[in-house]
This record gives structure tokens, sequence and C-alpha cells, in this order.
């Protein structure tokens, strides 16, 4: 009887043994088949967990070794064990010290750092694709300034081919009667001017002598206390730097002749421009659309009409306005008695396609004109008639036949204006703002485009539609 109850605990131990391999047997069946039943290396042994401890401190086998278990494990299956245990890191003492982990060298640079940094390499960029862009301009001046040249006599013409077209004339004959046309009223309108000056010139230089006694005349008994030894003294200085500088006032003819050839190979180019732009202009802009990216491709399509029409509206509306200008100024100096009256308004015409400077410059030309051949008091009154007529051009004319189309802001025509001069000189002046107008016009649509594409590529905001099952 006292051999029964050992024969009872080792039976129970090998009993429990046995279940506790069956289960491990499962466990490492489900975890292959997880795994996509990969085959394990030869020799591998069964792990061999080691059995929670009783209430006595002991484990199970150890439990099983004094309930007298027949079946002692084996040192192989020991050793089995220890190499197929989980890799486990025991976590620090206590009493050790938190050592904090390094930060991401990105996340210890600040927020504003990060953002001034992105934005300074995408302007230096921009800025080194502007310098290159402006010497390549600069380096081929003629031709850009004779292409833009040709591409705003474009926008002035066109409306003309196309109501000939409507009136069902061909293409062909209706682009040849508006280039010749146009360029034949600009080349009389030149004539005339050239004419005017040369008929005049003998009256002019007795008039400009007689101006000049009479404003030293003038000095002499006003009360700015002017002596006639200042006058001869200003006068022969000026006679002095004439004659010191000969050689530069020659060679500055020589350029003069270069000038005349290089405007003359502009006029040209200018023509041939336009001519191919009148016939051809819907073929060269969907070739030029071709050179752009795909995905670019439909937003430059849309902006390419608005700022065709932006540049029309520029053109025509400033040539209604410089017509404006010169016809009411011109009549002034008509009134008032001043010589070469019908050539000023054709500078002053001219110069109007400058914003803001040209007319200043032409203005200031006719108070000099009437200066110098009449009196003080003719070149107050022409002073007074310019500053009137600009006056209601600026508040009146311009917002109303340019309207909002081509608004650009005082400052942006200024500094256009000075920037275009600075790289092309009078052409640069010219197209400054024209081309400004037309990048503003740009822009804005293809951010509004931009806009409204990321508006409809956006999930729609609100519950859901309901199911019909719902």
């Amino acid at each position: 009887m006292s051999r029964l109850p050992r024969w009872v605990g080792g039976a129970g131990a090998g009993l429990t043994r046995l279940a506790r391999r069956l289960e491990e047997r499962s466990a490492e069946a489900a975890g292959a088949a997880g795994a996509g039943d990969a085959p394990e290396p030869d020799g591998a042994a069964e792990p061999v967990r080691t059995s929670p401890p009783n209430r006595s401190g002991r484990s199970g086998a150890a439990s099983a070794a004094s309930a007298g278990d027949p079946g002692p494990v084996s040192a192989g299956s020991a050793g089995s064990a220890d190499d197929h245990a989980p890799d486990h890191v025991p976590p620090p003492p206590g009493y050790a010290p938190a050592v904090p982990a390094r930060p991401d060298p990105v996340a210890a640079v600040p927020w504003g750092v990060r953002v001034a940094a992105e934005a300074g390499w995408r302007l230096l960029v921009l800025a080194g694709t502007l310098w290159v862009l402006m010497r390549v301009i600069s380096a081929v001046r003629l031709v850009v300034l004779s292409f833009v040249v040709g591409l705003l006599i474009t926008a002035l013409l066109q409306p003309t081919v196309a109501w000939l077209k409507r009136r069902g004339v061909p293409r062909g004959l209706a682009t040849a009667m508006t280039f010749i046309s146009g360029f034949v009223v600009m080349g009389l309108v030149g004539w005339f001017v050239t004419w005017q000056v040369t008929d005049n010139l003998d009256d002019l230089s007795g008039q400009v002598q007689q101006g000049i006694k009479d404003l030293k005349h003038w000095l002499l008994t006003s009360r700015f206390h002017v002596t006639e030894k200042q006058i001869n003294n200003i006068a022969d200085n000026l006679s002095t730097a004439i004659g010191a500088n000969t050689k530069d006032i020659t060679s500055a003819g020589i350029e003069g002749v270069q000038v005349i050839l290089e405007v003359l190979t502009g006029i040209l180019l200018a023509m041939f421009s336009t001519l191919f732009l009148l016939y051809d202009g819907p073929r060269i802009w969907s070739w030029l659309l071709k050179l752009f990216p795909a995905a670019a491709r439909e937003g430059v399509a849309g902006a390419g009409p608005r700022a065709w029409a932006t540049l029309t509206a520029y053109v025509r509306g400033t040539v209604i306005v410089a017509l404006i200008d010169a016809i009411f100024i011109g009549i002034g100096l008509f009134f008032l008695n001043v010589p070469l009256a019908v050539p000023l308004a054709v500078f002053i015409f001219l110069f109007a396609f400058v914003p803001l400077v040209g007319a200043v410059v032409s203005g200031a030309l006719a108070v000099v004109v009437a200066l110098v051949t009449k009196d003080v008091f003719t070149a107050l009154m022409v002073l007074v008639v310019v500053l009137a007529v600009q006056q209601i051009e600026g508040h009146v004319l311009q917002p109303f036949i340019l309207g909002r189309a081509v608004r650009v802001h005082p400052l942006a025509v200024v500094l256009s204006v000075v920037a275009g001069s600075l790289v092309a000189g009078i052409g640069g002046a010219v197209v400054a703002v024209p081309l400004v107008a037309v990048t503003n016009t740009v822009v804005g649509y293809l951010r509004a485009y931009s806009r409204d594409k990321a508006l409809a590529a956006a999930p729609p905001i609100g519950p859901p539609p309901q199911q019909p099952g719902d």
C-alpha cells in the first residue's frame, strides 16, 4: 500500500508531460501553417518548456523526479532547448539612469529655418533662371524686340483680319490686305513727320535764335539778378564742351549710323513676324502647345486665349488713348501758335506707348519748344494744356477704355518700364508694360485653374449617400 501513492504520482506526471508536448506540437503546427509551411532545418529538437513551479517552489520536473519519475531529461535535450530559446534582453535595473535617444537632425532644425531654407534654394534657382534668360535676351535683343513689336502690331491688326474673314474674304487675301494697309498707314505717318520737320527746319532755326535772345533778355530783366557775364560764361562753357568732345560727337554719329541700320533690320523682322503671325497664328500656337508637358498643356491652352485678349485690349486701348492725347494737345499747340504743332502731336502719339514716362517726355518736349520759340507765357500755357489732357487720360480715358483687363498698379508700371529700359533701351520700355499685363493675366488664370482642379479632385464633404437597402 505504500507504493500505490508513488505510482499514482508518477503516472500523473507522465500524463502532464504528454499533454504539454501535444499542446506544443499543436502550436508549432499552427505557426508553420501561418508562416507558409516553411520546412524546419534538420536536426531541430523540440523546445522544452519548463513547467510552472508548484506551491512548494519547485518545477514540475523536479516534482516528478522527487515523485519517482522514471524518465529523466537528457543533457542533449536540455542543450537543444537552450539553443532554440527566444532571445530575450532583460530590462535594465531600476537604479540605472535613463539615457535619452538622440533626436533626428531634421527634427532638431526649427520649423521656420526649414521653411526659409526650402524657399531660399527655390528663389536662388528662379533668380539664376531669370539671370540666364536676361543674358540670352540681351545677346539677341534685336530679334526679340522685333518679334515682340510684330506681336503688338499683330494684336492691333488681327481683329481686322477676323472681320474680313467673317465677310467671306479668304484668309490669305484678308491677311495681305490688312498687312499692306497697316504698314502703308504707318509709313505715311513716319513720312509726314519727317516732311514736317525738314520743311519747318529753317523757320525753326530762326525762331530758336530769336527765342534764345528773348530768353537772355528776360533773364537780364527778371528778379533772378542774372548778369550778362554769367550768361556769356555759360555760353562759352557750352562751346568749349562741344569743341572738346568733337571726337565723341563724331563717334556718336558713326554709332548713329549703326543704330539706323539696326532699326531698319528690326523693321524688316517685325514686318515678317507680323505677316506670318496674321496668317498662321493658330497653327503656331498649336505647335507651341506641344512643347509643354502633357500635364500642364490643358492649363496653358486655357491661359493662351486670355493672354491674347489682354494683349489685344492693351494695344487697342493704348492706340485710342494716344490718338486722343495727340489730337487734343496738337489742337492746343496749334491755337497757341507753337511751331511744329503737327510733328509734336505725332511725337506725343508715339511716346504714349511708353506709359507714364512717355507722357512726361513728350509734354516736356512741347514745353521746351514753346519756351525757345515763343515766350514764358506760351510755355506755361502749353504746360497747362499738357497736364490737363494727361489728367483726363489717367482718370477717365484709361479706366474707361482699357478697363479691368489690363489693370496694373502704377508702381509695377514704373518698375517694369525702368527694368525694360535697362535691359533693352527704348524698345524694352515699350514692351515692358504689356508683358507685365499679360503675365498678370496668365498667373491669375493658372492660380484659379489649379484651385478649381484641386476642388474637383477633393472628396465630397458631408455624409455618405444612403444605399437603397439602408
